[in-house]
């Protein structure tokens, strides 16, 4: 069964103004997309757990997560859907792995065991952290996560044009980049609260981030129960 808002394209006036209704469309994608990565919801999050990198880590942190979440966004706008039906993943599992694993991160956050390894690194142990949080848990699941993954097939599915599937990738881009940006002005939050406040905020947002795991799990298992009823 088609989105309902497949429909819009079908319609005679989709016809008569074609321009009308591309911009429509790009307009309805960028506010979805927005909504769903939250760029600014995730700044106070991204400096939890960049907590004890420098600013030179911090800022390759964020154009490498940004750059995962461009792939794999755009890669599920061209390709999600035929993927996830071919291996026998549904979004709800997807949706279920990934809080799980988010809880991990969150625990670690509270219980202050990501800071601890990080002062002992070496500095190649702390090139290698800075990749793996850069792709888990800012791109994946905080940017490209199951709803944003969603949201894209989505979209992508209204998108039966070569513009409108262009214009939503051009969005993809454009979300990530203002997430980026986001990412750069959340340092100088870090540098305002400094030691203590950053420690305080750290393990806070450990508690937020379990919770929004535990959201994740129980969504997922929600929507799996409703599909097997």
């Amino acid at each position: 069964m088609r989105p309902e808002n497949a429909v819009l394209f079908d319609r005679p006036e989709a016809r008569r103004y074609p321009c009308r209704m591309v911009l429509d469309f790009i307009i309805s994608a960028f506010v979805t997309l927005a909504l769903v990565v939250d760029p600014i919801g995730l700044a106070p999050i991204f400096v939890g757990v960049t907590h004890g990198l420098t600013s030179r880590g911090r800022r390759s942190v964020a154009w490498r997560a940004c750059l995962i979440a461009v792939l794999i966004l755009i890669g599920a706008a061209l390709l999600g859907d035929h993927l996830l039906r071919s291996l026998g993943i549904s979004l709800p599992a997807f949706e279920i792995a990934g809080g799980l694993l988010l809880f991990w991160i969150a625990a670690e956050m509270v219980y202050g065991t990501r800071t601890e390894r990080e002062t002992k690194a070496a500095e190649q142990a702390v090139e290698e952290h800075i990749r793996i949080i850069a792709a888990f848990p800012l791109a994946i699941p905080l940017m490209a996560g199951p709803g944003a993954i969603a949201a894209t097939v989505l979209l992508a599915g209204q998108a039966r044009e070569p513009l409108l599937l262009a214009g939503l990738i051009g969005i993809i881009v454009a979300v990530c980049v203002a997430t980026f940006i986001v990412f750069l002005f959340a340092g100088a939050i870090k540098r305002a609260l400094g030691v203590t406040g950053n420690i305080v905020l750290s393990r806070l947002l450990g508690v937020v981030l379990a919770a929004l795991a535990v959201q994740y799990v129980i969504d997922g298992v929600r929507v799996a129960m409703k599909g097997a009823s």
